[in-house]
């Protein structure tokens, strides 16, 4: 059985987040965006639903962590190649984004990561798995 992914998160600025998103190559479902909600689309089964923290606060209980403190989630996607990597990176650390944790590079794999607008962090990584020695 394949299964969809959702992961729900928040934003402060929900225009801002769409055009950093949009910047970095990723397009949006419509049919479940408005002004409190944007559906980022990474493939055809995984999506991240992005929240005012108003709006979140309705699907959850508790409190919302504070990014600038601590960690609530690490979103973590592939890329096709270590430039592919690079290339995400940088276009987000140039259009607001913020550095997170040092480059890894084990030859097979090959990862960086950055924090978005609200201080989630987003590791993009790269992987031959024709080179993993298990």
């Amino acid at each position: 059985m394949s299964r969809m992914l959702f992961v729900n998160t928040t934003a402060t600025d929900i225009p801002a987040t769409r055009s950093f998103f949009s910047g970095l190559g990723f397009s949006f479902n419509d049919d479940f965006c408005d002004d409190t909600t944007l559906c980022l689309v990474v493939n055809d089964q995984s999506f991240v639903m992005i929240m005012t923290p108003e709006k979140f606060q309705g699907f959850i209980s508790g409190g919302i962590t504070d990014t600038s403190k601590e960690r609530e989630v690490l979103i973590a996607i592939s890329a096709e190649s270590k430039d592919a990597v690079d290339t995400l990176v940088d276009t987000a650390l140039a259009t607001g984004g913020s550095t997170w944790q040092e480059t890894q590079d084990h030859g097979w794999m090959y990862g960086r990561s950055f924090r978005d607008l609200d201080g989630h962090a987003w590791e993009v990584s790269w992987m031959d798995l024709s080179q993993f020695e298990g």
